[in-house]
Formats: C-alpha cells, structure tokens, sequence
C-alpha cells in the first residue's frame, strides 16, 4: 500500500534529487519546494497545489497530478512519461522545454501558456484547454485534441502528424508552416465545409 500523506502543508522544503515512489499525497499543498532533479515513479497527489515550486529536470514514471492546481511553478526540463495529470491546472508556469510521453493530460487547463518546441507524443488530451497556448515549432504527435480548445492557438511550425484535429478551426488558429499528414488533411478540408471528389 502506498504510504498516504493528507491535508500536508509544505513550504521551503529542500527535495532536491529526492526519489518520490509509491506516496499518495492528498489535498496537500507545496509551497517554494525545491523538486529539481526529483524522481516521481508510481507517486499519486491528488487535489494538491503547487505553488512557486521547482521542478527543473525533474522526472516523472507512472504517476499521477489529478485535478492538481500549477501556480508560477518552473518545469524547465521537465519529463513526464505514462503520467496522469487528468484535470489539472497550469498558471504562470515556465513550461519551456516539456517533455510528455504517454499518458493522459484530458481535461488539463493550459490557456495562455508558452509551449513554443515542448514534446507531447502519443498522448491523451481530451478536451483540453489551450486556448490562446503557443505552441509554435512543438511537437505533437499521435494525440488525442478530441474536444480540445483551440481557438487563438498558435501552431505555427507545429509537429501536427497522427493526432486527433477534429476540434480544429483551422480559421481560429495560427498554423503557417504546422506539418499534418494526408489523413488529417481530409479532415480539416471536411471542417471548412468542402466534399472531396
């Protein structure tokens, strides 16, 4: 059984390079905590708040941020690989570079944010909000934007191929130079209301 922490309040703390496996944070709250460097693997924080916390080059197995809220975090460098981060909150984060691998980021909210050459492959986002997100020269490929919103979102230059456009606007969205494939061609060509012969 994962060792359950409840209703904590951490504020200064030094974690750096700590190995965080198997812990069950809940409605817990991070204040100036100094994660860089950490390991995640199989850790779940659930309901927590992160604020002004450090998560530069820090990695991230098989765990789980649900219905978390970022507040002015720094995850520069940051990995998350098979993560669940379902409903989920970011605000005033550096975010820049971010790599996501795997794992489902559905209902996460990142409206606004500078994601300009992040990664995020073969990964669920499902009815995400990325509205007015800068996501230019990114990469993302193999992902679910089912029901993702993207009005103002820039994707110029973007990485688009394999994944999920069918909430695409391409009208609503800055996409010079964004790469898709043939099959998402057929799609977007759909969306603006035309029939192929």
């Amino acid at each position: 059984m994962p060792e359950l922490t409840e209703g904590t309040t951490f504020r200064d703390e030094d974690w750096y390079g700590e190995e965080i496996t198997d812990r069950h944070f809940v409605g817990c709250e991070f204040h100036r905590v100094d994660l860089t460097e950490a390991l995640t693997r199989g850790a779940a924080f659930t309901g927590c708040t992160f604020g002004n916390v450090r998560f530069n080059a820090s990695r991230h197995v098989d765990s789980a941020f649900t219905r978390c809220v970022f507040r002015r975090c720094n995850l520069f460098e940051a990995e998350f690989t098979g993560c669940k981060l379902v409903g989920s909150t970011f605000a005033e984060c550096d975010l820049r570079p971010l790599t996501v691998d795997g794992g489902d980021w559905s209902f996460v909210a990142l409206p606004g944010a500078d994601l300009r050459g992040v990664r995020f492959t073969g990964v669920r986002m499902r009815e995400a909000d990325l509205t007015a997100a800068d996501l230019t020269g990114a990469t993302v490929t193999g992902v679910d934007l089912s029901g993702a919103t993207l009005h103002r979102t820039r994707l110029t230059r973007a990485d688009l191929r394999g994944s999920d456009l069918t909430a695409l606007d391409p009208t609503q969205v800055e996409r010079a130079g964004a790469v898709i494939d043939a099959e998402q061609a057929v799609v977007i060509v759909q969306t603006l209301g035309f029939h192929l012969g």
